[in-house]
């Protein structure tokens, strides 16, 4: 963590400048990668998995195998937790389901309004220098809940080519089976155009960095809904003395943990918070 002492107000605007790459130079190569997937399909993944992910997959679609090695391997204790994580979630979403009430605003003239859900979407999970398992807790119950009958998970391989054993857990629990080894912007353009293995979608719902973001910006002026550009992550923190060192660091790492283009900041009037925080972050890192 940068610590910067009383800066003056002239240099604010230097301090607060986020890590970005080359915006020209990224949807150049977003674009690249959108259009040779849509034209080569599985090939262009492999190609790019082994470029971007360091890694060799055969089979994208994950197998038995490894979801029964994920099951096995995730601890008591943060099954419990995700259990209990669930349970929230789709309490939650569960109140937004609500009967179709039929309004008649004339005589013989009726009026309602209903749900119906997306046939096919398209789950993108983070899954690189952090994997994001609760994003498939956050995007999965609501699509089960809304009754989509094609569920499509893309997540990014690890270094053994396999997927975040927690991850296949919580795909594993909420009966998701097509999990597929890929990230990226490559994995957006699958599930936007499709290819030999991995369906198109009619949506696509996930976070991701500027090269998923830009992916989905992209996909959806070819007429592929999405739910929003979610990413690059960013938080600022205020705090005096009455602040808790261990909540800060944690919303801190929560931000930091999605890229090396999120933006945490600490703004504090406190000089001994700073090193309080420092110690909570290693503590939380380890």
């Amino acid at each position: 963590m940068k610590i910067i002492k009383y800066p003056k107000k002239e240099t604010f605007s230097d301090i607060s400048i986020r890590p970005e790459f080359d915006r020209s130079e990224l949807k150049k190569t977003v674009t690249t990668i959108l259009q040779t997937v849509k034209e080569e399909g599985d090939t262009a993944l492999k190609r790019y998995s082994k470029q971007f992910d360091k890694v060799d997959i055969e089979n994208f679609l994950v197998t038995e195998a490894e979801f029964e090695f994920a099951v096995n391997s995730v601890s008591t204790e943060l099954k419990d937790a995700i259990k209990t994580s669930q349970k929230n979630i789709e309490k939650f979403h569960s109140s937004q389901i609500q009967p179709e009430q039929i309004i008649e605003t004339s005589p013989g003239v009726r009026c309602w309004r209903k749900s119906t859900p997306i046939d096919k979407v398209g789950l993108y999970v983070p899954g690189g220098s952090a994997p994001l398992f609760s994003t498939l807790l956050m995007l999965g119950v609501p699509a089960l809940l809304a009754g989509c009958e094609e569920i499509v998970v893309c997540t990014p391989p690890t270094k053994n080519s396999s997927v975040d054993k927690t991850i296949l857990y919580i795909a594993h629990e909420l009966g998701i089976k097509q999990v597929f080894k890929t990230g990226g912007a490559q994995a957006i353009a699958a599930m936007a155009f499709g290819t030999e293995t991995i369906p198109h979608v009619y949506k696509i719902f996930g976070p991701g960095n500027q090269f998923v973001t830009v992916a989905k910006q992209q996909v959806q002026l070819e007429g592929i809904a999405i739910d929003l550009p979610a990413g690059p992550s960013e938080v600022a923190i205020i705090a005096d003395q009455s602040a808790n060192p261990a909540f800060i660091a944690a919303d801190l790492l929560s931000q930091a943990e999605h890229g090396p283009d999120s933006q945490v900041l600490l703004v504090t009037t406190e000089e001994v918070l700073i090193e309080q925080v420092q110690d909570q972050l290693q503590k939380q890192l380890e």
